[in-house]
């Protein structure tokens, strides 16, 4: 299975504080980083150190850095990302002693996609192939209903979430991975067996993934629900795990692999990239995610 990314490139500055910043507060950074990022970036970094047949597609600046790279050099195929006037999307990043994190996310060339160039990038992609989304780009919804009309197996991250989300055509997908706070906002619930409950009722035949941190994951295939516990770990950098969680899993689904064994796997690799720094240098290559599960 192909999987095609159209998904947010980032350039992440990472500011390391002791605490997050509050209202009316100002702190002394302790460090300043620049990394490379975005959530769509993260989860294709993280498709192709899984070992996935990825694409992505995208939007970028000039002021591109080393966005291609990175993903060049993680197995990613990069032809469909174009270059346009506005400036690349750009992430101002708190990162605080504990690990935890605060985020602000200019869209920047993200949001200069057009339904035109989402039918350009989807030509030659069908049945059998995936498409990711991720909500930090422009015409999400629009992109879900050409990539169903295809035939396309699709997968979505509602993150960062925002209302519009609810009014996009969720029916149409056949998977949904969100955090519990993404998930209280679809459903209205806290609970996480209620929200799978209440987002399952709505939209029937989507397949549920919820990560809950510290707390592990669970995933509702429309019949069981399989939980994971979270491995125990001193978290670092809290950035890009749950982008890293989402390749992992959509990797391993595309292999053909039982869930149990998915979400055992996806939650190491998000393990791994919380005890380092930065968002896609954090994500784990393959090898390392068997070892750290297997050790020899």
């Amino acid at each position: 299975m192909r999987i095609i990314n159209l998904g947010s490139l980032n350039i992440d500055y990472v500011y390391r504080v002791n605490e997050i910043v509050k209202p009316g507060e100002t702190t002394a950074a302790i460090s300043r980083d620049v990394f490379s990022g975005g959530k769509g970036l993260n989860q294709s970094v993280a498709l192709g150190r899984a070992g996935a047949d990825v694409y992505h597609a995208g939007l970028i600046g000039d002021d591109k850095a080393g966005l291609l790279q990175i993903l060049s050099e993680s197995g990613v195929d990069t032809h469909s990302i174009r270059t346009c006037t506005e400036q690349t999307g750009h992430a101002i990043i708190q990162v605080a002693s504990d690990g935890q994190n605060s985020i602000i996310v200019y869209g920047g060339a993200n949001k200069q996609i057009t339904v035109d160039h989402i039918t350009e990038v989807l030509n030659g992609f069908g049945k059998g192939d995936m498409l990711l989304l991720q909500n930090e780009i422009s015409c999400t919804g629009e992109a879900i209903e050409i990539a169903a009309n295809k035939g396309m197996s699709i997968a979505f991250n509602p993150s960062p979430f925002t209302q519009d989300i609810l009014d996009m055509p969720l029916e149409k997908l056949d998977w949904i991975i969100l955090n519990s706070t993404e998930g209280t906002n679809i459903s209205g619930s806290q609970d996480p067996d209620e929200i799978i409950d209440k987002i399952s009722a709505t939209y029937e035949n989507v397949k549920i993934v919820l990560t809950l941190g510290s707390e592990g994951s669970i995933c509702f295939d429309g019949k069981t629900k399989y939980f994971q516990e979270s491995y125990k770990v001193k978290a670092v950098d809290t950035t890009a795990a749950g982008d890293t969680f989402t390749g992992y899993f959509l990797a391993c689904v595309a292999e053909g692999k039982g869930i149990r064994e998915v979400l055992k796997i996806a939650g190491a690799a998000a393990a791994i990239s919380v005890m380092s720094e930065g968002a896609a240098v954090s994500i784990p290559a393959r090898d390392r995610v068997y070892e750290f599960i297997m050790p020899i």
